[in-house]
């Protein structure tokens, strides 16, 4: 039932085709007091030759009232009240029927998204400033996937350039295998500070590093092995801290080396459309309104937006994607405009479907997160630190504690990511995200632990509203479950996760609302059965919605 779409074919017969079905706008009032739908009626005056205030009247008076409690006319709007019990009906059949796949939908039915997300440095730690790639990344694949696309995501690694020349000159130099071994990111990344140390007191190093990436670059065998190695231990330390966010598996980890052999057809193509122009030794395609995307260096060397290019077309050619986003900070959106454009100067029209997500930085009393020592912060350390946390909060008498926390913990920070809107920068704090009260992970967790409990051990009936009272907190849970497949469309349109993170406080209010002001159970046996039937119907919509976001909902907390 699309009550938006009957409210729209009632007004529709009402005008009796004087207004155009495309033309009746239909909105949801501020406050619930003034109706769960509204039709503005200011756009038809021009058209009606009538004063808003007189259609408005007019139009509540002709409108069918088998579906409404009541229609009203205020101040050039038509206010409308559903009865409460053919809405109620059809929300709560269609939740149970349907359990966690009550708001999918069919919008991407055959079409491919490609989602770039996350992409570490190999041989670099894996810092905070990976968390809002990887989790908005992560989201937006659940959402997608809810609204019927097939998804492929790729984590593009960033495992080529001339730091690992450095590095494998270092290890050669300075390294000890089994140090490596044992703890790869943190050797490795001591080896790469001690050549800049180093190089700083003898210069001629940094020609020695280039000497041995150009060995890499011509894939000498002791430096491809070295280089392989790297990748190969970083890869499985990397995978401890997904382990952690609960993501398991990219469909590919093609990174930035994979594309060394495909970039020259690339600017063959460009040099033949007479794209490429020399510049001051260099080579650029010139572009509208921004400046010229960079192709070759003067030195012969590629840049990103060169293995960029050859990424994009491998992609359309390997996935045919229908989309393929970019979940990358905001500080590369002239990156991705050049990108873009170059693309569409080439005659290709796929461009047009390549979206950067861009987002905001994680910050720490308004500075980008680091160390007291000004380094990066570890998102495996801050996940850590976040279920010791969680344990403080913790009842002592739960007997799974670990899990836990872990699920509260590592919950906690996904979510105070994700409920911000992405472009945004965030103020990150352990101690306010890990809250059981107000906009949080914790919160909306607990609210369906708490609905749990009342829902342990109880028999649920079919739906019978005879002799039961749809009260106003019954009815907000009501209209609020009924919006959400909406919010999972929208969520997906704007690559959103925010909007399913504030709808499921604002549905974790709303219940909690009704659970500190109704009695659930009760003698009243239909009343009851109905009371019980909305908290189930609450704790799927909040899971999956959770799960949507990559976060757990435990049973007990």
């Amino acid at each position: 039932m699309d009550i938006k779409k009957i409210l729209r074919n009632d007004v529709f017969e009402a005008f009796n085709q004087e207004i155009l079905m495309e033309q009746i706008s239909i909105e949801k009032p501020k406050n619930s007091e003034m109706g769960d739908l509204a039709v503005p009626c200011f756009v038809y005056s021009k058209i009606l030759r009538k004063s808003p205030n007189l259609i408005a009247d007019e139009l509540a008076n002709k409108l069918n009232k088998d579906n409404y409690e009541k229609v009203e006319s205020v101040s050039g709007y038509v206010n409308v009240f559903f009865k409460k019990e053919i809405i109620t009906n059809f929300v709560l059949e269609e939740i149970i029927d349907k359990q966690e796949k009550y708001g999918e939908n069919e919008t991407g039915k055959s079409k491919t998204i490609v989602i770039d997300y996350s992409s570490p440095n190999i041989a670099k730690p894996f810092g905070i400033g990976h968390l809002r790639s990887t989790s908005i990344g992560n989201a937006i694949k659940n959402i997608s996937l809810k609204n019927g696309y097939k998804v492929v995501s790729v984590n593009h690694l960033g495992d080529w350039g001339t730091q690992f020349g450095k590095m494998i000159y270092a290890y050669t130099k300075w390294g000890n295998e089994q140090l490596v071994k044992e703890n790869p990111i943190t050797e490795l990344s001591k080896l790469y500070v001690k050549f800049h140390e180093e190089s700083e007191k003898d210069p001629t190093l940094e020609d020695e590093a280039r000497a041995v990436f150009k060995r890499l670059e011509d894939k000498n065998e002791y430096e491809m092995s070295l280089w392989t190695w790297f990748r190969e231990v970083s890869l499985i330390e990397f995978q401890k801290t997904y382990d952690l966010l609960g993501i398991n598996e990219f469909d590919s980890y093609d990174g930035e080396a994979f594309y060394n052999d495909k970039m020259d057809v690339i600017v063959d193509e460009l040099k033949n459309k007479k794209l490429l122009v020399t510049d001051q030794g260099a080579e650029v395609v010139y572009l509208d309104d921004m400046p010229p995307a960079l192709i070759k260096r003067s030195d012969g060397a590629s840049l990103y937006i060169t293995r960029d290019l050859a990424t994009a077309f491998y992609r359309k050619k390997t996935y045919s994607f229908d989309e393929s986003l970019y979940v990358v900070g905001n500080e590369q959106t002239l990156h991705f405009n050049q990108l873009k454009a170059v693309i569409k100067k080439m005659g290709y029209d796929f461009a047009d479907n390549m979206h950067h997500i861009n987002f905001g930085l994680m910050l720490q009393n308004g500075k980008k997160m680091s160390t007291r020592q000004g380094k990066s912060v570890k998102l495996h350390d801050v996940l850590l630190e976040a279920i010791d946390m969680a344990k403080t909060y913790i009842r002592d008498d739960v007997t799974n504690i670990d899990e836990l926390s872990k699920q509260v913990g590592i919950g906690a920070v996904i979510f105070a990511d994700l409920k911000n809107y992405r472009t945004n920068d965030i103020e990150f704090s352990l101690e306010e995200v890990l809250k059981f009260e107000g906009e949080t992970g914790p919160y909306v967790q607990y609210t369906n632990a708490r609905i749990m409990s009342v829902l342990r051990e109880k028999d649920l009936e079919k739906i019978n509203l005879e002799d039961t009272k749809i009260s106003d907190y019954i009815w907000n849970i009501i209209m609020k479950l009924y919006e959400y497949p909406e919010i999972v469309e929208k969520a997906k349109q704007s690559y959103d996760p925010s909007l399913i993170a504030k709808y499921a406080i604002d549905l974790a209010q709303n219940f909690n609302s009704f659970y500190g002001n109704e009695k659930i159970i009760s003698e009243q046996k239909n009343q009851t059965n109905l009371n019980l039937l909305i908290c189930k119907s609450v704790s799927i919509v909040l899971k999956e919605s959770l799960r949507l976001l990559g976060v757990k909902a435990p049973e007990k907390m």
